[in-house]
C-alpha cells in the first residue's frame, strides 16, 4: 500500500505509514473498497469501518457488497477477454493454465478496483466489471475508459503463447440497465444485470485489436475530449438489430485541463450572471501586480460554473504579459503524493510519449535552468517525476521527510524566482480533490504570495473546508446560482436561436434551480431531441417533455451523491421522489410504515448530505429537493413495479389521511393514482383539478389537468361510462383553451366538436347546449355566420324541447350575438334584456365553469355596446356598471377580460373617453399576463395603440394597432376585426394618411362581404367618406359614400352611427355653402336623442348645429 504522504510502500493492513507515520486510508471489511481516511463508515456498501485490511479473496470470487434490492441505473459495464487463452489450454498443464488465469483475474480485478470499479463475474478468460454500480461516480465512464487503457498495458508473459504474453481485448457500453437482482446460488450468485449494455460492451470486445478498447457511442459523448479515439464508424454486431458506432480509444488526450477537455468539441457558452464576479477577480489581479498577492478561494456546488468562470479570466488575461501555471487535482489521485505538481512540471517540460529517462532528464535540465541550479534541484525533480538518474546524479541520501522540505523549498523557490520577472497567475483547481501532500505544500503558497505579484486563484466545492481564510490577503468567493432572468439568457445562448417547443424554456429554469452546468444540459438535451424529430433521424427521439429527465452527462454525477447515502437513506429519497419534489414528514411516514426513529434517522443523513432541505421538526417536519434533477435522478432508479406500488401507497394515505389536501389539491392524488396505473380512480380525481383550476383562472394549470385526464382515459376500453366521463372533460377544457388558446383556435374547435359528437352517441341533451354554446363561440369568432345561424336554430330548438331555464338563457344568448353580429341591434337587445329577465343567481351562477361566460355578465356586457349605438348612451353606461360589478362577484380572469374588452374600452372609444379607453386596455392585458390570455391580450394592445393615438403618439399607435391587428388575423380571429380595423383607419384618417386607411377600408368591406358581419358596416362606410376627403376626391363621390353610410345606419336603426354619419355629410355640405341643408339633416337626429348629452359625439353635433344656426 503507498502511502499518500510520502510515496512509501506499506505492508497491507498497516493504519499508519511506516516512514512518516501518516494515516493509511482504511480498507472495508465487508466489500474491501478503499475509503478517505477519517471516514467511520464504509462509502460504498455503509459497513461500519474497523481498520480491517480488505478481505482476501480468491481471484474467481468477487466481492458481494451489502446492496439495496433491483433498481434502474445509467451503467458503465466492461467486457475484458484473455486473447490466445483456449489456443494455449492444450499446451499447458491445468495447474499452470489456473495459474495464468488466477494471475489474470487478478490484474484486472486491481485494476478495476483502483478506479472504484466493481466485478461482477468471472468468466474463464472473460472478466465483468461494472463502473456505476453499487458506488456511482460523476465520471464513471472516463474510469471505465482508464482502467481499460491500463488492463491492456500490463505485461501478462507466458511462454507458451505466441510472442511469449496473452494480450487482451476490452469492450465497454454505457447505457440503461436494471441490477441488482441477486441470481444464482452459494458461490454462483451474484448480482444480475440486465439490459442491452452488458451485450453490447461484450460484442465491442470483439472488435477490439489485441491490447486495444472499443467503446460505444454514450461512452465516446461523455468522455470525448479526455480521450484520443480511432473513430471505426458504423459496424455490424452478432445479436444487435442496427448497426452502432465504435470507437477505439488511442491514449489520454493532451489537452490540460478536464473542463476544457469535456468542452473541447464546442465552443464554451457564453459567461452569464457572474459580471460581479469576474470583476472581483480582474481587481485582485491588479492588485498583485502591483506586488501584493492575493489568494482567491473559489466555492460552489458542482455545475455552478467554477471552471467556467476561471476560463473566462484566462481569457480576459490572455493579452497580458504573465507567467500562467495551472494545477489540476484529480479524483483518481486523491491518494498520490504530489500528482498535481507531478502532472505540472510534466506539461511544462514537454514530456512526449516515447521520451527515454535521458531525454525527460534534459528537458527537466532546461525547464529548471533559467530559474535555479540543475545540478541542485534536478535529482529532487526526478526522483518525484520517477524518472531513473542512472549514473548522471548521485542518489538522494535525505530520509523522506527531509527530502520533501526540500522538494517544497525547490518548488516555492522557482515560484519566487518566475514572480520576479513577471506576474504569476496560479491556478489550483478541484481542491476537494487534493492529495495529503499537495494540501500542505498548497499552505506555503498560500503564506508565500502575501509579498509577491502572484494571484493564486484556488477552487473546491463545499465539502472541503479550506485553511487558509481569515488572512487578510485571502478572498473567499462563493458562485451563487443564476437568477431567472439570467437562466433564461443562458438558454437561448444555448440554444443558439432555435426557438424551443411551448414552455419547454420555462421549464428548464424551474428544474435546473438556477445550475449552470443544469441549464446547459437540459437545453441541450432538448434541442438534440427537437433536430432528431424534425430530421427524422430517429423515429424514437424524446418528446420535449422525456427531453427534460436527467441528462446522461449529469446522471452519474447525480447518482453517486445518492449512493453515498447507503440503503436506507437512498430508500428514503426514493419514496420522497416519488411524493414529489416537496414531501411532509407525516406523509413520508403514512407511506413508509410504523418505525419512526428509523424514519428519522435515516432522513438526518438525507438532511446532512444537502440534497435535501428540512424546514421544521418531525413530525411537523417539511423536505424539499435541493435540485429537482436530484428528486429526478433517485426516482428514476425505482423500478416500473416499485414505482406503481409507491404510488399506490401515497395514494392510499393521502386519500386516508389527509382529506383536506386531497380537497385543496386533487391533482395531487390524480397523478399518483395515474402512476399507479389506478386509472378509473385517477380519471374523476383529474376532473376535479381541472374544473377546480379553471375557477380559479388557472387555464394553464387547468388544461394541463384535464388534458392529463383525457390521456388516462384513452387508455379504458371504450364504453358507456368512459365516453360520458370524456364528455365532461370536453366541456370542462373548452373555456381554459378559449382564455390561454384564443376562441379561434383549432384546439377549441375540436373540444367542443367531439364533445357534440358524444352528446349526440350518449343521447344526452342537456349538456349539448354547452358543447353548442362552445361551438358557436369557436365559429363566432372566425366569422363563420352561416354556422352561427345554424347553431342559434338547434339552440332554439333544443330549448323548445326542454323545459331548462339555462338551455332558454343559452338560447337568447346565441341568438343577441348572432342578431348583433348581423347589424339587428333592436333584435339583439330584445335577447339580452330576455337574459337579465330569466336570470336567478341563486340558480345560473352554480356551474360559470361550463359556459363560456356567465349568461348575465355576457348579456348586460354586449348589451352596452348595442344601447350606444341605438342611441341610448346613459342606459349603455348603466349596463357596463352593471357588468363590472357581476363580473367581480364571479372573479373569473377570462371573464374580466371579457368585460374590460366590450363595456370598458369598447364602450369608452365609443363615448370617446380617451383615458377610459387607456385604462381599460392597461387592465386588458395586465390580466391576458398574469392568466395566459393570449386572445384578449392582442385586443388590449389594439386599444392601447388606439388610446396612443389620441394622446399624440400617433406613429407608435398605429404601428401597434397595425401589428396587433395582423397577429388577430394570423390566428383566424374574425370578431370584432372590423371594428378594429375601423378605429385604424379613422386614426389615418386622423393624421391625414388617406391611402393607407383606404387600404384598410378596403379590407374591413373584404370581411363585411365574406362573413356577413354588417355590425360596422355603416360605420366603416363613413370613414371612408372621410378619407376620400382627405385624399381630395370629388365631392359627388365623397358624397355619395356618406348617403350611404346614412342609409345603412338607418335601415338597422343604429342612431349614434347615424348621427355620426350625419354629422359628416353636414361637415361636407357646410364646406360647399350648402349650410340650410347641413342644419334641416342634422337637427331632426340631434332632437331625437333623450340621453348622453354630456358624450362627444352629442357635444360635437350640438357645436356643429351651433355654428350653422349662428352663420344662417
Amino acid at each position: 500500500m503507498e502511502c499518500p504522504s510520502c510515496g512509501s510502500a506499506n505492508q497491507d493492513g498497516n493504519r499508519f505509514c511506516g516512514n512518516c507515520g501518516a494515516p493509511l486510508p482504511q480498507y472495508c471489511g465487508a466489500c474491501g473498497r478503499k475509503n478517505p481516511i477519517g471516514n467511520s463508515y464504509c462509502g460504498f456498501c455503509g459497513a461500519p469501518l474497523t481498520g480491517a485490511a480488505p478481505l482476501e479473496r480468491t481471484a474467481n470470487t468477487p466481492a458481494k457488497p451489502a446492496l439495496a434490492g433491483a433498481e434502474r441505473r445509467r451503467l458503465t459495464v466492461m467486457f475484458c477477454d484473455l486473447v490466445g487463452s483456449t489456443a494455449i489450454a492444450s499446451r499447458l498443464d491445468p495447474e499452470d493454465l489456473h495459474e495464468v488465469l488466477s494471475r489474470y483475474h487478478k490484474d484486472v480485478a486491481t485494476m478495476v478496483g483502483r478506479f472504484d470499479g466493481f466485478v461482477a463475474k468471472y468468466m474463464g478468460d472473460g472478466v465483468l466489471a461494472y463502473f456505476g454500480y453499487p458506488q456511482a461516480h460523476e465520471d464513471d465512464a472516463e474510469r471505465a475508459v482508464r482502467a481499460g487503457l491500463q488492463i491492456v498495458t500490463i505485461a501478462r508473459p507466458v511462454a507458451a503463447a505466441p510472442g511469449g504474453r496473452l494480450p487482451v481485448r476490452v469492450g465497454i457500453a454505457t447505457g440503461l440497465v436494471v441490477v441488482g437482482d441477486l441470481i444464482g446460488v452459494g458461490e454462483s450468485e451474484e448480482r444480475g444485470v440486465v439490459g442491452e449494455t452488458p451485450n453490447l460492451a461484450a460484442r465491442l470486445q470483439t472488435l477490439a485489436e489485441p491490447d486495444s478498447v472499443v467503446i460505444d457511442a454514450n461512452t465516446h459523448s461523455l468522455t470525448s475530449g479526455i480521450f484520443e479515439y480511432e473513430e471505426l464508424g458504423m459496424v455490424e454486431l452478432k445479436g444487435l438489430v442496427e448497426p452502432v458506432r465504435a470507437w477505439r480509444v488511442q491514449r489520454e488526450s493532451t489537452i490540460e485541463s478536464r473542463f476544457e477537455a469535456l468542452h473541447s468539441a464546442t465552443a464554451l457558452t457564453p459567461l452569464v450572471g457572474r459580471e460581479e464576479e469576474i470583476e472581483l477577480l480582474v481587481q485582485r489581479w491588479i492588485q498583485a501586480k502591483s506586488g501584493a498577492g492575493q489568494v482567491i478561494l473559489l466555492s460552489g456546488e458542482p455545475g455552478i460554473g467554477k471552471s467556467r468562470l476561471t476560463a473566462a479570466l484566462l481569457e480576459r488575461l490572455r493579452g497580458e504579459s504573465h507567467v500562467r501555471l495551472r494545477y489540476f487535482c484529480s479524483a483518481h489521485h486523491q491518494d498520490s503524493a504530489l500528482h498535481p505538481t507531478i502532472v505540472q512540471l510534466e506539461r511544462a517540460a514537454g514530456f512526449e510519449r516515447g521520451d527515454t529517462p535521458e531525454i525527460k532528464l534534459r528537458k527537466i535540465e532546461a525547464l529548471l535552468a533559467p530559474t535555479s541550479s540543475p545540478i541542485a534541484g534536478l535529482p529532487l525533480v526526478a526522483e518525484l517525476l520517477h524518472i531513473p538518474a542512472g549514473d548522471l546524479y548521485s542518489p538522494s541520501m535525505l530520509n523522506p521527510q527531509r527530502k520533501k522540505e526540500e522538494t517544497f523549498e525547490l518548488l516555492l523557490h522557482e515560484l519566487v524566482i518566475l514572480a520576479q520577472s513577471r506576474p504569476v497567475l496560479l491556478v489550483h483547481e478541484d481542491v476537494h480533490w487534493i492529495d495529503p501532500s499537495s494540501c500542505e505544500f498548497l499552505d506555503r503558497v498560500v503564506n508565500r504570495v502575501a509579498d509577491l505579484p502572484v494571484l493564486l486563484l484556488i477552487t473546491f466545492r463545499p465539502e472541503f473546508q479550506p485553511p487558509w481564510t481569515g488572512q487578510s490577503h485571502v478572498t473567499m468567493l462563493a458562485l451563487s446560482r443564476l437568477d431567472r432572468r439570467q437562466g433564461a439568457t443562458l438558454v437561448q445562448c444555448v440554444a443558439g436561436g432555435r426557438a424551443l417547443p411551448g414552455h419547454t424554456a420555462e421549464e428548464i429554469i424551474k428544474r435546473s434551480d438556477g445550475v449552470p452546468l443544469f441549464i446547459e444540459e437540459l437545453t441541450k438535451a432538448v434541442v438534440e431531441a427537437q433536430a432528431s424529430r424534425e430530421s427524422g433521424e430517429d423515429a424514437r427521439a424524446k418528446t420535449s417533455r422525456s427531453a427534460l429527465a436527467v441528462p446522461a452527462t449529469l446522471h452519474a454525477s447525480l447518482m453517486a451523491r445518492l449512493d453515498r447515502l447507503g440503503p436506507g437513506s437512498k430508500r428514503m429519497a426514493q419514496i420522497g421522489a416519488a411524493i414529489g419534489r416537496e414531501f411532509s414528514y407525516e406523509l413520508l411516514a403514512a407511506v413508509v410504515g410504523p418505525s419512526e426513529r428509523e424514519i428519522q434517522d435515516r432522513l438526518a443523513r438525507l438532511v446532512h448530505s444537502e440534497l435535501v432541505f428540512q424546514h421544521g421538526t418531525p413530525p411537523e417536519a417539511a423536505y424539499s429537493f435541493k435540485h429537482a434533477l436530484v428528486q429526478d435522478a433517485a426516482y428514476s432508479t425505482l423500478l416500473r413495479s416499485d414505482r406503481q406500488r409507491l404510488h399506490a401507497g401515497i395514494a392510499d394515505a393521502l386519500e386516508g389521511d389527509f382529506p383536506d389536501r386531497v380537497a385543496r389539491e386533487p391533482e395531487l392524488l390524480a397523478h399518483h393514482c395515474t402512476e399507479a396505473c389506478q386509472i378509473e380512480r385517477a380519471v374523476g380525481y383529474w376532473l376535479k383539478a381541472g374544473e377546480r383550476a379553471a375557477q380559479r383562472s388557472a387555464n394553464l394549470e387547468a388544461i394541463r389537468h384535464l388534458t392529463r385526464g383525457l390521456e388516462a382515459l384513452n387508455t379504458l376500453p371504450e364504453n358507456f361510462e368512459r365516453d360520458r366521463q370524456e364528455l365532461a372533460f370536453q366541456i370542462a377544457i373548452g373555456t381554459p383553451m378559449i382564455a390561454v388558446h384564443g376562441y379561434s383556435a383549432p384546439q377549441t374547435g375540436a373540444a367542443y366538436s367531439r364533445a357534440r359528437a358524444l352528446c349526440e352517441r350518449l343521447g344526452e341533451a342537456e349538456p349539448l347546449i354547452e358543447t353548442l354554446s362552445g361551438e358557436f363561440v369557436y365559429y363566432f369568432v372566425r366569422g363563420d355566420y352561416s354556422m352561427m345561424r345554424r347553431l342559434t336554430n338547434e339552440a332554439r330548438q333544443l330549448a323548445e324541447r326542454l323545459p331548462s331555464p339555462l338551455v332558454r338563457l343559452a338560447s337568447h344568448r346565441l341568438a343577441g350575438i348572432t342578431a348583433m353580429h348581423f347589424g339587428a341591434f333592436a333584435e339583439a337587445r330584445s335577447e339580452f334584456e330576455a337574459i337579465l329577465r330569466l336570470y336567478d343567481v341563486r340558480q345560473h351562477r352554480s356551474q360559470p365553469v361550463h359556459y363560456v361566460h356567465d349568461p348575465k355578465v355576457s348579456a348586460l356586457t354586449y348589451l352596452a355596446p348595442v344601447l350606444w349605438i341605438l342611441g341610448f348612451p346613459e342606459q349603455a353606461r348603466r349596463s357596463s356598471t352593471a357588468a363590472f360589478h357581476c363580473a367581480a362577484e364571479l372573479d373569473q380572469a377570462n371573464l374580466a377580460a371579457h368585460v374590460h374588452n366590450f363595456a370598458g374600452a369598447g364602450l369608452d372609444e365609443l363615448l370617446g373617453d380617451f383615458p377610459g379607453v387607456q385604462a381599460h386596455a392597461e387592465a386588458i392585458i395586465e390580466l391576458a399576463d398574469r392568466h395566459s390570455l393570449g386572445y384578449w391580450r392582442l385586443n388590449g394592445l389594439i386599444l392601447h395603440g388606439w388610446a396612443m393615438v389620441q394622446q399624440g403618439a400617433t406613429e407608435a399607435g398605429i404601428a401597434l394597432m397595425c401589428q396587433s391587428t395582423e397577429s388577430r388575423a394570423a390566428q383566424g380571429v374574425s370578431w370584432y376585426q372590423a371594428r378594429y380595423l375601423c378605429m385604424l383607419a379613422a386614426a389615418y384618417a386622423q393624421v391625414g394618411q388617406a391611402e393607407p386607411g383606404l387600404r384598410i377600408v378596403a379590407e374591413v368591406e373584404d370581411l363585411i362581404a365574406k362573413n356577413r358581419e354588417h355590425m360596422w358596416e355603416g360605420e366603416v362606410t363613413r370613414i371612408k367618406g372621410e378619407l376620400m376627403r382627405v385624399q381630395g376626391r370629388s365631392a359627388s363621390e365623397i358624397e355619395a359614400c356618406l348617403a350611404r353610410a346614412m342609409a345603412i345606419t338607418r335601415a338597422q336603426g343604429a342612431k349614434s352611427l347615424e348621427l355620426r354619419a350625419a354629422r359628416s355629410l353636414a361637415r361636407l355640405w357646410c364646406d360647399r355653402g350648402r349650410r340650410r341643408d347641413a342644419c334641416a339633416l342634422l337637427a331632426p337626429l340631434f332632437s331625437w336623442f333623450t340621453e348622453g348629452f354630456e358624450t362627444a359625439d352629442l357635444k360635437a353635433t350640438k357645436a356643429l348645429l351651433d355654428e350653422l344656426t349662428g352663420g344662417a
